[in-house]
């Protein structure tokens, strides 16, 4: 069993998508992030970052030794569940590699450019032209680079694997960040074509009733977007 701390963000679509791709038995847990949740010290003894998605495998390797195995960080745990499935990612030492630059690439590029992008497309008051292009820009050229890279390939790698997974989300919402696909074809068809994979959709459905249509209110945006080091819990 696998105990999945979740809210429905791209970031936790990702690993919604691989437990369902892979037929993991896990529980999901919700984290309210706009509560507060994510500060909690029973989730920050898993997740120290206080960010979701995270995950404990009760069921991992003994090498891991004994007692669940508590992973952070998403990029982390689709590593961990490709291991220990023996699938959607390859088994050569090449492919390896490939697998990782473009997870890394994700989350370093592709994550942190639509997500700032999101905020000041969807969350920040007041007119912020500078900031709003320059993320614009960003998430532009990422499009431009997996544009490149799908060129006569159907996914990221010669297979679906967990690549596409922890970028995929990332894609789906380009229309609501004002990036339609038009200049990129390759893309749109890769995103069209992984959007009907029943596993992609039953992630993407996870958790869809606590989804709100509703803007924070000033507590919650204060929550999500106002962060210090002082608003973590102090160590006991």
């Amino acid at each position: 069993m696998i105990d999945f701390y979740y809210w429905p963000t791209p970031n936790g679509w990702k690993v919604a998508i691989m437990l369902e791709e892979c037929g993991f038995e896990y529980r999901m847990i919700p984290v309210n992030i706009g509560r507060g949740d994510q500060f909690k010290p029973e989730f920050l003894a898993i997740s120290p970052n206080n960010r979701m998605p995270a995950i404990v495998d009760h069921d991992a390797p003994a090498e891991f030794g004994d007692g669940p195995l508590p992973i952070f960080e998403s990029g982390a745990i689709l590593i961990h569940l490709a291991e220990r499935a023996g699938r959607f990612m390859p088994q050569t030492r090449r492919g390896r590699k490939e697998t990782l630059e473009w997870l890394f690439w994700q989350v370093g590029n592709l994550g942190p450019m639509a997500g700032q992008l999101s905020h000041f497309v969807n969350y920040a008051e007041g007119e912020h032209p500078y900031s709003h292009k320059r993320y614009a820009d960003e998430y532009n050229r990422c499009l431009g680079v997996l544009e490149r890279r799908l060129a006569g390939r159907e996914f990221i790698l010669d297979d679906y694997s967990i690549a596409d997974m922890a970028s995929w989300p990332w894609v789906l919402i380009s229309k609501p960040l004002g990036q339609p696909l038009d200049d990129f074809p390759n893309v749109a068809r890769w995103r069209e074509t992984i959007k009907q994979r029943a596993a992609v959709q039953r992630g993407v459905d996870l958790g869809k009733d606590l989804r709100r249509s509703v803007p924070p209110t000033d507590s919650e945006r204060r929550i999500l977007f106002n962060q210090t080091a002082r608003d973590l819990p102090r160590q006991q």
